[in-house]
């Protein structure tokens, strides 16, 4: 992996953010496009967070790049443009926690620090036989373990190693026995109890949201978009205004476009699944004279569907927006009047 070379400490900084709940396969394209354009902290402190977000457009849990950006510019000012190479100065950094922070010292320069990630957790769960791994008695424990696993010499390796096994062998599901190193004294494999360990958590009831976003398309071929507050789902990133019934949108629609008796054209659902729910959202499509929003500088932007900004958008959102600029979702009818 392309991390796993000259591993300094910002670049196994960025990688251990980037593979926080996601995939190898899905971080190592957008790993790479990152490091290109941010090589190092000095360079990612001083871009726009718009910038950052842009290239993290698609990799989800937005906060990562927002929380990347903030430490970034906290290490310029307060640590002279350099990671800290102490436990504790990274801990204090924004999105660095226990784990993290001993695994890019763990990684980068061979501290023995223990880890504690999804994939280590579930490897310690099954070997050990702890099937209760979320509550803070087993959280404690499992850090016990982790400390007592940790060699003292080659802890890179060590570190590198566990991670790879929760994520390639030990995995979550029909995780492969046959081949790991470990079998002979798992256990979880030895019970034949590979499932239990760690116990899984009842799911969750999905809910279903539905949303309806106006899609105001100027003359000039840009769509208003708003910026979303940092909290909450797609935090930062940059959305055609969203509305919670279709009567709120077009009521938008009236106040800012002054277009009495206009309705909009509803184009197809757009679907995406989030951790816990579904969202549905339907756009309504509504032609506006150039201009025609009253913009507040740093919330609101026309963005050209021809020559687009570097801002982050939502995946599904970047979809719906390449659909609109190549024309395949509609032909544009006349242009709507004042």
């Amino acid at each position: 992996m392309p991390w796993q070379t000259d591993r300094t400490l910002y670049r196994v900084w960025i990688s251990e953010v980037m593979l926080q709940q996601t995939q190898v396969a899905t971080v190592r394209p957008y790993y790479e496009r990152f490091t290109h354009h941010f090589p190092d902290v000095r360079a990612l402190a001083a871009a726009d967070v718009d910038e950052v977000l842009h290239l993290w457009s698609g990799l989800g849990y937005y906060a990562r790049a927002r929380n990347l950006h903030r430490a970034a510019r906290v290490i310029c000012a307060e640590h002279g443009g350099e990671l800290p190479e102490s436990f504790a100065g990274l801990a204090q950094l924004p999105g660095i926690g226990r784990s993290t922070a001993g695994a890019i010292l763990a990684l980068s320069c061979g501290a023995r620090f223990p880890i504690l990630d999804g994939n280590v957790r579930r490897v310690l769960s099954r070997y050990f036989g702890i099937a209760e791994a979320a509550g803070a008695a087993a959280v404690r424990r499992l850090w016990k373990l982790s400390e007592r696993c940790t060699p003292a010499e080659h802890v890179a390796q060590y570190t590198q190693a566990i991670m790879d096994l929760g994520a390639t062998v030990c995995v979550r599901r029909r995780p492969l026995c046959e081949c790991c190193p470990l079998k002979a004294r798992c256990i979880a494999q030895r019970s034949g109890r590979q499932q239990e360990f760690p116990k899984a958590h009842a799911p969750r009831l999905r809910r279903l949201r539905r949303v309806f976003m106006v899609v105001a398309l100027s003359e000039a071929g840009s769509v208003l978009l708003k910026r979303r507050p940092e909290s909450g789902v797609w935090g930062g990133l940059w959305c055609p205004p969203q509305f919670d019934s279709a009567s709120a949108a077009r009521g938008f629609i009236r106040a800012t476009f002054a277009a009495n008796g206009v309705e909009p054209r509803r184009l197809s659902v757009v679907e995406h699944a989030f951790t816990h729910f579904s969202l549905e959202i339907t756009p309504l499509l509504v032609h506006c004279p150039a201009g025609a929003a009253v913009m507040e500088e740093g919330t609101s932007l026309w963005y050209n569907l021809h020559t687009p900004l570097r801002v982050g958008l939502p995946a599904p959102i970047s979809a719906l927006l390449g659909e609109l600029a190549d024309g395949s979702l509609f032909e544009p009818p006349a242009v709507m009047q004042r």
